[in-house]
């Protein structure tokens, strides 16, 4: 399978002429100030007020301690996977690479970090959300591979009315 992934891994691209290593490794809380800015400058990226709060993320994370994923270069976050699970579907929230880096395997490189966590959780599906806006992210998904469902709708129910998604603007 094209996504097996050891734990912790390093690869080096090619970038402006230079080689960069990238480390694709679990998240931690640690990592959330430099994930939240590089949300913050993802034009369309929808936040929401209280689940991608620090505190959000850190239950996120101690519900899912092994299947979310950042990669890194040179200390810097440069891309990040929520990935979690309820026990029989995983799922990904918050795919997402700096545009600066991207075309370079990172975003493919998570996923596969992301997918073989959830294969040792023994979890057997994953989806996801990509708005219908984001031609990147749908071109991507498609890309490598994964299937749009055309049979099913997707509903929600608001519980917290105080958590509002805020589209940012502006990369």
């Amino acid at each position: 399978m094209w996504f097996r992934y050891s734990r912790r891994t390093r690869q080096k691209k090619k970038r402006n002429g230079k080689y960069m290593t990238t480390i694709i490794r679990a998240m931690t809380v640690e990592d959330y100030d430099q994930l939240h800015a590089l949300w913050m400058r993802i034009k369309g990226f929808g936040i929401r007020s209280i689940d991608d709060s620090k505190e959000g993320v850190e239950r996120f994370l101690k519900r899912n301690p092994t299947t979310s994923v950042i990669a890194e270069i040179d200390g810097k976050v440069v891309g990040g996977i929520l990935c979690g699970h309820d026990g029989r579907t995983g799922c990904f929230y918050h795919v997402c690479v700096d545009p600066a880096y991207r075309c370079h395997g990172i975003g493919k490189s998570m996923v596969a970090y992301a997918m073989s966590a959830l294969k040792e959780e023994h979890i057997n599906k994953i989806t996801l959300i990509a708005f219908t806006k984001n031609d990147i992210g749908n071109t991507f998904w498609n890309t490598i591979g994964w299937t749009k469902r055309p049979d099913v709708n997707y509903y929600e129910f608001v519980l917290n009315e105080e958590n509002i998604t805020a589209f940012i603007e502006e990369g």
